[in-house]
């Protein structure tokens, strides 16, 4: 099978890789952040899943993406965003919505599977914050965070133009920040984290303990559209949660704009505003209250567009 993209986009590619609590996925995305069509795959992932199972999705969409490279491109160069936490120096994952994979070797495994083309790994969240200020809703900014809301939380930090990483790629992980007013347990071992209480699988379930009956994110939008009083509740504790957490994070870091993806980010436009109303109550620190909250601008590709960016935009990704 063979890709067609416009003339001139083909000549400097990346081979993008996403692994995420879910899903693996790869495509090709060229100079511009432009995923060629045709080129995106996408396999299983998931809590059950063995070690096997789980690097034989990832092979199996970088195999898929491969076989479309275009007739006569090159790859620049491989950039894999890993669910955290990692090991960036050691090329290590252990994603905690994963089990099986506690200290896993993924670089390694890519490397193997793209063998002689250089291979980047970073943290998933801070592959969102360099899309987002590549061509996504941070274009301009250069002191923002790009989250993740959907199986997990996840986030990653941008400061005077530069990604942050941290000495073991982990910066940002703004999930597994402790907010007030919240006894949630966490998987890291935390107590009221914001993961625990706003992603959306813990978000049903809490609306589960209250007595709401659906069973998915889905659905609990679809409650929340027809009015249902625990459905609405369930998203102002999810949106109180992001907003400490964003307002947290703006008060150590002096951001300017916060861009938010990810399934359960789409539950409700109002989602949003329930996080500024968490934010507007650091009244006296104009400091944090100045912080945008946005939606993404990259629907479902930010996080491939944002590990296409450890190799289109390496000059500004941290060294580990």
């Amino acid at each position: 099978m063979t890709a067609t993209a416009p003339p001139g986009t083909t000549d400097s590619l990346a081979l993008a890789v996403d692994i995420g609590g879910t899903k693996a996925e790869a495509a090709l995305v060229d100079a511009r952040g432009a995923v060629l069509a045709g080129t995106r795959f996408r396999r299983p992932t998931g809590a059950d899943s063995t070690s096997d199972e789980l690097a034989a999705s990832v092979r199996a969409v970088i195999a898929d993406t491969l076989a479309t490279l275009p007739t006569g491109a090159g790859l620049l160069g491989v950039g894999v965003g890993s669910a955290g936490p990692v090991s960036v120096g050691k090329g290590l994952t252990s994603p905690l919505n994963l089990p099986v994979w506690r200290d896993f070797p993924l670089r390694q495994l890519v490397v193997d599977a793209v063998p002689g083309v250089p291979v980047t790994m970073r943290m998933d969240g801070e592959c969102i914050a360099l899309a987002e200020h590549w061509v996504g809703a941070a274009v301009g900014y250069d002191n923002v965070m790009g989250m993740i809301v959907s199986t997990g939380v996840g986030g990653g930090i941008i400061l005077e133009g530069n990604s942050i990483g941290g000495p073991t790629g982990n910066a940002g992980h703004i999930g597994h920040v402790e907010v007030g007013g919240f006894d949630d347990p966490c998987l890291c071992g935390g107590t009221g984290c914001v993961e625990a209480i706003a992603s959306g699988p813990k978000t049903v379930a809490w609306a589960r303990t209250q007595g709401w009956t659906g069973a998915t994110g889905e659905d609990l939008a679809a409650s929340y559209a027809a009015g249902d009083v625990v459905a609405v509740a369930a998203v102002k504790r999810s949106g109180r949660a992001i907003g400490q957490g964003i307002a947290s994070a703006t008060a150590l870091t002096d951001l300017e704009l916060v861009a938010i993806g990810g399934g359960f980010s789409r539950v409700t436009p109002d989602l949003f505003l329930f996080i500024e109303e968490a934010i507007a109550e650091r009244v006296t620190f104009g400091f944090v209250t100045k912080v945008r909250v946005v939606p993404s601008a990259l629907s479902d590709a930010g996080p491939l567009i944002g590990a296409a960016a450890l190799v289109h935009r390496s000059g500004m990704v941290s060294s580990v």
